[in-house]
């Protein structure tokens, strides 16, 4: 099963120190119909140059019981990892991405008591674009979005379409580059990356592993 996660930024510097302080003495507990919903954060540690820590929160959801449909609550673990690289502090969510998205509203609310201090991240289309110009061979999938043909709202390439440079050079002059499937050349990875950095991975890989390579080959891509 794939792996997804969100990269986010913050709005403005936070010491680790301060962020680890937050987290640890972080618990809310709502009660929601008669449950009792819980969210705090646990294994708050610092590995190498990043902070990591669960992000443990439950949910309420609808289930058959003998017959009768009964709300109960589902408890969900979001790893998460915040590490700064050329003075700004991201924040990896290991989420799909409304989730991932509701979480970072939480944690900029613990950070800073706002909502609007934990940003979306991007890159861009020309860094997109040179992911895969520079090993075509290893990409699998391109999404184009902007798309400037009426009533088309993305044009995609996938497989041996990828190898026909004219219909890719076509596509490039009507739209821009959203997402990009490829194998990573130093790491092996299959990984697909969009430019608001939702970053798949199709690889087995560990939450730890994700995060690594995160850290490591996609918040350089940053922009």
């Amino acid at each position: 099963m794939a792996l997804s996660a969100k990269v986010f930024r913050l709005a403005e510097p936070l010491p680790q120190d301060i962020i680890y302080d937050k987290l640890v003495h972080h618990r809310v507990v709502d009660e929601v119909e008669g449950l009792r919903l819980e969210r705090f954060f646990r294994n708050v540690a610092r590995v190498g140059d990043s902070l990591r820590a669960e992000y443990v929160f439950d949910e309420p959801i609808e289930m058959d019981v003998a017959g009768e449909t009964r709300l109960l609550p589902r408890r969900r673990y979001a790893p998460i990892a915040f590490v700064e690289y050329q003075g700004v502090m991201y924040l990896i969510v290991l989420e799909k991405r409304f989730r991932a998205n509701r979480i970072a509203l939480e944690i900029s609310e613990i950070l800073f008591i706002s909502r609007d201090k934990v940003l979306e991240a991007y890159t861009t289309h020309e860094i997109l674009k040179s992911l895969h110009e520079s090993s075509p061979e290893s990409t699998r999938v391109i999404y184009f979005d902007n798309v400037d043909i009426p009533n088309v709202k993305k044009l995609a390439l996938y497989g041996e379409a990828l190898a026909d440079t004219d219909l890719y050079s076509q596509y490039l002059r009507h739209g821009l580059i959203w997402y990009v499937v490829f194998q990573h050349r130093e790491t092996g990875y299959i990984v697909g990356i969009t430019r608001n950095m939702i970053v798949v991975m199709f690889t087995k890989a560990t939450s730890d592993e994700f995060i690594d390579f995160i850290v490591d080959h996609v918040i350089p891509l940053v922009r």
